[in-house]
């Protein structure tokens, strides 16, 4: 006869997460390290009370409990805060979320949607209305007269990598070993959902002792197919000009010392996404920074060249290809080496369908003894050589920029070069939406691979403080700077609370240039004027232009418990950060609090991002960029060449 214990799914489900690990090369985490929680009717007598039980059992006993809780602030942020603890786990490790029925739960679809798009495990426990209907409608519940077992939970169905709802306590074991195979699956991860509707949580059950035995679920690291590494192999010597794009499996596959290794054998330059910053540490040879719409001059410069692009775990999105014009070559081909098959599948490339890691070692040994051509090499420190001195002149504006400054303002470039210069290489900068993002893709100098930490899958305003508080939780060996515009600072700022509560240390460099400094230039690129991006009061003739709202974002910081410093210079700026990194790391936030002007641009990239113009219009800007947009359109490319040069097809 099989032992059982007698426990509600609610406490169910906390003494299972609490005993799941992950393992990769025989090193092993727990899958699943804690709870973010926010309680209300559906999960407060529920997951609230299971994980009450867990905090005291585990206190009595002298213990940490196996799934510690953190009270968040707001459910969105809450799965922002898994996402980064995930992301700079590597992917083997994330946080579950709760959040309570109706609103508390559906606050969380920006996350899931988040994750999903990022490919970051986060386990999502959103509360729902009685299974029994027994007390329908609810407060809080969504009725349909047309389809009575809809909730709005099901909108986390096209969001999730993997859903289920538990209605009778029966399916919940194959409902969580579903859920833990998925985010431990370094192809198929994402937000994984399990909706528990609040009576099933309260309900009691007798459950096989075995389900809450130690699980260790294994990260596999596929090998790369001998005949497609040799076919890759044989691409790469017959090409002239190649460009490797390093995106985010680099770092998810641990994969940076071969990058690092196969760039080096060969001699072929390699070009970053966003998500695969740092995949070379700045000063290797090979390195020429962001590629794409926020890229640098010399990788943008190679890219058109190219006529092989090796992509490293990138899914090649439209701000890596410059909405299909950054690859312009008539006989450029593609390779794509990744994990997913979905992605190594794209612009009709040659796929090599393997971890990272483990595709680059074999392809170093299958390419011993090639290098590119001496003088491409020699170009390639050339473009590198000129992109590195306009970064520099950026960090440190001349005169002829610095006297256009009104008194008190920096230059956004100024700012994000000081933060590089005065913080350790090991510490990280995390960033999401707006400006920053792009100027740090292109200006960043990366030391240490965890060192850059930016959002751009979804670019969603207000994952920088949640995020950098999610990395603080899983590293507290390094300091986390979030840097962050007054937008997405005002989208978000409730977690500066949670930092507080936890005395978790997040410096906040936060830069007030009074409006959507990113929109506003997109705006005014576009025709429109920048309408609707700043934030003004409403004139007298009913426009927003009736100049900038008297609003003080650190006295907003201050009142929620942030110690805040304000910067009104560069050498201000300097002190502020030392004194941030002197701060304690259990001594809770420190916002710095600069303006910059949002006139002065960092370098361009001499690059292009599609976003249509109106094509018919009565004013002048408008019909100005709809002219320069057709001709842009011009360079979009379809990509969908056969996969080899026309001297290996057979």
């Amino acid at each position: 006869m099989t032992d059982t214990v007698r426990l509600t799914v609610a406490q169910a489900v906390v003494r299972f997460l609490g005993q799941q690990w992950s393992e990769r090369d025989g090193e092993r985490q727990r899958l699943v390290a804690g709870c973010l929680g926010i309680f209300g009717h559906g999960n407060v007598a529920g997951i609230g009370q299971a994980l009450l039980e867990d905090e005291l059992r585990a206190t009595q006993a002298g213990e940490e409990p196996a799934l510690p809780y953190v009270l968040g602030r707001n459910e969105q942020a809450m799965v922002h805060t898994a996402v980064g603890f995930a992301k700079h786990r590597d992917r083997l490790s994330t946080w579950a979320v709760t959040a309570s029925v109706g609103p508390g739960s559906t606050n969380m679809l920006t996350g899931a949607a988040l994750a999903t798009v990022n490919r970051i495990p986060v386990l999502l426990l959103p509360s729902g209305t009685f299974a029994t209907r027994v007390s329908a409608p609810v407060l809080q519940e969504l009725e349909l007269p047309h389809a009575a077992d809809v909730s709005v939970n099901d909108a986390f169905r096209p969001l999730s990598r993997f859903y289920d709802q538990v209605d009778r306590p029966e399916q919940l074991p194959s409902a969580l070993l579903g859920a833990m195979r998925v985010l431990a699956d370094p192809v198929e991860t994402g937000a994984v959902t399990i909706s528990l509707p609040q009576d099933v949580q309260a309900e009691a059950f007798d459950w096989p002792v075995e389900l809450f035995a130690e699980r260790v679920w294994h990260v596999a690291r596929p090998p790369a197919e001998v005949a497609r590494v040799q076919a890759v192999a044989d691409a790469v010597r017959a090409s002239r000009r190649p460009l490797v794009v390093a995106g985010g499996g680099v770092h998810y596959s641990g994969a940076e010392d071969a990058l690092a290794a196969f760039a080096s054998a060969t001699g072929i330059p390699v070009a970053e996404t966003q998500a695969g910053k740092g995949s070379l540490l700045h000063g290797h040879p090979q390195l020429v920074g962001a590629v794409g719409s926020t890229g640098s001059t010399a990788a943008n410069v190679l890219a058109r060249e190219a006529d092989l692009v090796i992509g490293v775990g990138t899914r090649w999105s439209d701000f890596t290809t410059a909405s299909r014009t950054a690859f312009r070559d008539s006989e450029v081909r593609f390779v794509s080496l990744n994990v997913a098959g979905f992605d190594a599948g794209k612009h009709s490339g040659l796929s090599l369908v393997a971890d990272a890691r483990e595709g680059l070692s074999a392809l170093t040994a299958a390419l011993t003894g090639h290098e590119v051509d001496p003088a491409y090499a020699a170009r390639v420190a050339t473009l590198w050589g000129e992109w590195d001195a306009q970064v520099a002149a950026a960090y440190d504006p001349p005169a002829d920029v610095t006297d256009r400054l009104a008194d008190g303002l920096l230059t956004q470039g100024a700012v994000l070069g000081a933060v590089n210069e005065l913080t350790d290489p090991r510490d990280v900068v995390v960033c999401a939406a707006g400006s920053m993002p792009g100027d740090l893709h292109k200006l960043w100098r990366v030391r240490d691979r965890k060192g850059y930490h930016v959002e751009y899958g979804y670019s969603c305003m207000g994952y920088e403080i949640p995020g950098a508080l999610g990395i603080a939780l899983a590293d507290d060996t390094r300091d986390v700077f979030a840097m962050v515009g007054d937008g997405g600072y005002l989208m978000m700022p409730t977690e500066l609370v949670v930092a507080v509560q936890e005395r978790v240390k997040v410096v906040v460099v936060l830069v007030q240039n009074h409006g959507f400094h990113s929109i506003g230039s997109l705006s005014e690129g576009l025709g429109s004027q920048r309408f609707g991006t700043s934030y003004e009061f409403r004139g007298p003739n009913g426009r927003l232009d009736g100049g900038h709202l008297p609003v003080d974002l650190a006295a907003n910081a201050r009142s929620l418990g942030a110690h805040v410093i304000e910067v009104h210079d560069r050498s201000g700026l300097a002190e502020a950060l030392l004194r941030a990194k002197a701060a304690p790391r259990d001594g809770g936030p420190v916002v710095i609090h600069v303006e910059t002007d949002p006139r002065v641009h960092s370098p361009g990239s001499d690059s292009w991002w599609d976003v249509p113009v109106a094509q018919v219009s009565t004013l002048d800007s408008t019909q100005a960029a709809s002219a320069a947009y057709t001709e842009a359109k011009k360079h979009q490319q379809s990509h969908l060449a056969p996969t080899l040069p026309k001297d290996l097809r057979p």
